[in-house]
């Protein structure tokens, strides 16, 4: 690429010199062009309160519940999702680096290693499990606003009945305050990138405050740290018999929690003013926020035990149960603003990006985003939180081998076999460096495929399960693997024709 159509900046960050001759390609679009350097504003701040926000999140409360509950010790947990974030910090900035250099989002830099039109693999493949995602934090968020509503107005939870379909035993006005939550996810989605800015700034301080509020509370009236703390060392059971045998299905799971995160940086760090803001800002907020919030549910879990002889780890259930309707009406309008933050950032920014990129000339990130709000209410997320196991061993284990593998053929590409060096017009056109055969790079695919597939083969096949447990890992090694060793020997190949 001619070096007159880049503008290469003294620290190193890239901008194309005539973006808008690109607007005739059908690999572009307003919001996937690249980001002009003088709009690229996000600080030390804004990254530091993304990560706090979303960690900030019921999913995090319950993380570590649910590994007590498969016979870890508080500390045991803890360690496993400390461990688990310091791990998956590695692949978040790795790939957070060339959405700050070039100010591109995640489908346009995956165009480098899969080509410009097998970007939509991976792209898609991510935009699903967000949509996963979305569904799931919707239907947390519509508990906690039907809490909220019925603090508000006594007589709502009976006023439409109960239902019999999708799922017995729910409130019907629980449907309607789903709905109302889902609906004020995509209000914020078609506002746009700022807005969502300020409610990360708003939600990082608030959740955090209330929370720590709400756990000062609980121990007061418990007089201690309750039983959940008291327990020293791992419990078995018939089912889970070993700590190995939970921990290191536990430790792939918190890897895979944000694992969508680690590919998909991109479409934050692409506002960055500098590698060092975001890179800081990450560093220190991502680690600390999620042990120390997940030490926050179980500490209030374990005090729940004292005060009403059950451990509830649901703060939503938690919120209900208080007398105070103010009490609870502020309970739960903080798990609403925590649950709305966590959502719009890491559930609807990236699948409305690659839903974008699969058809840039029809597909804009409003309705990109309202695609994702439509999946999510598809995989009936009500189905994927009945209980831990499936959770933590289905949800999390199964897409993280996916994404593993994902990640390991960017990480590969950009920083191995590119050396951080890409054409940044060449992303855009369908005639460039990146075109490979037909737009595809046949080496990126087979890598993705061959990773994830034995990586989850365990999920059915028993013989296969150990490799499953790891399921991360082993996506991640088997394609960084595959993907380095054909890119090779097809370089050798064209160098000996």
């Amino acid at each position: 690429m001619s070096e007159s159509q880049e503008i290469r900046h003294a620290d190193g960050r890239v901008e194309l010199r005539a973006p808008e001759e690109l607007t005739a390609s059908p690999l572009y679009n307003h919001d996937l062009a690249p980001v002009a350097i003088g709009k690229r504003t996000w600080n030390t701040w804004d990254y530091a309160a993304l990560w706090i926000s979303m960690a900030h999140c019921i999913p995090t409360y319950t993380l570590a519940s649910g590994m007590i509950a498969q016979g870890m010790a508080w500390w045991q947990a803890l360690t496993t999702i400390l461990l688990g974030n310091l791990i998956v910090l590695a692949p978040i900035l790795l790939n957070s680096h060339p959405g700050t250099k070039y100010g591109i989002p995640f489908p346009v830099f995956a165009r480098a290693a899969y080509g410009t039109t097998g970007a939509n693999l991976p792209a898609l493949m991510r935009a699903l499990i967000a949509c996963g995602w979305f569904g799931i934090n919707t239907w947390i968020g519509g508990m906690a606003l039907q809490v909220f509503i019925r603090a508000l107005w006594p007589g709502w939870h009976d006023l439409l009945g109960i239902s019999s379909y999708p799922t017995k035993g729910f409130e019907n006005t629980q449907w309607v305050a789903f709905a109302l939550f889902w609906g004020l996810n995509i209000f914020i989605i078609f506002r746009g990138m700022e807005l969502l800015r300020r409610v990360e700034r708003f939600a990082a301080p608030f959740v955090l405050v209330m929370t720590a509020a709400l756990l000062v509370w609980m121990l007061k009236e418990a007089g201690g740290l309750g039983p959940i703390l008291e327990r020293s060392s791992f419990e078995p059971s018939a089912k889970h018999p070993s700590l190995m045998g939970v921990m290191i299905p536990a430790l792939t799971g918190t890897i895979a929690f944000w694992s969508t995160l680690s590919l998909n940086m991109p479409d934050f760090t692409r506002y960055g003013r500098s590698q060092k803001e975001q890179a800081v800002g990450q560093t220190v907020a991502l680690p600390s926020t999620m042990t120390v919030f997940a030490a926050m549910g179980i500490m209030i879990t374990s005090a729940t035990w004292i005060v009403y002889k059950d451990p509830i780890d649901n703060p939503i259930l938690l919120a209900s149960k208080f007398d105070s309707r103010l009490i609870v009406g502020i309970a739960t309008f903080t798990i609403v603003i925590a649950t709305l933050a966590v959502n719009i950032a890491a559930n609807v920014v990236s699948p409305a990006n690659d839903f974008a990129n699969a058809f840039p000339k029809k597909i804009n990130f409003q309705r990109g985003g309202l695609i994702t709000g439509i999946l999510g209410i598809a995989v009936m997320p009500w189905e994927l939180l009945k209980d831990s196991d499936r959770y933590i061993n289905g949800w999390l284990g199964g897409y993280g081998a996916a994404l593993g593998s994902i990640g390991a053929v960017l990480i590969v590409d950009y920083w191995i076999l590119h050396k951080t060096e890409l054409d940044l017009r060449s992303l855009y056109v369908t005639d460039g460096r990146y075109r490979y055969k037909n737009g595809w790079n046949i080496p990126a695919v087979v890598a993705t495929v061959i990773g994830a597939g034995i990586a989850l083969l365990g999920a059915f096949w028993e013989p296969m399960k150990p490799i499953y447990d790891f399921s991360w890992f082993a996506g991640f090694g088997i394609a960084g693997t595959i993907y380095y060793a054909l890119m090779r020997a097809q370089g050798s190949a064209s160098k000996n024709r």
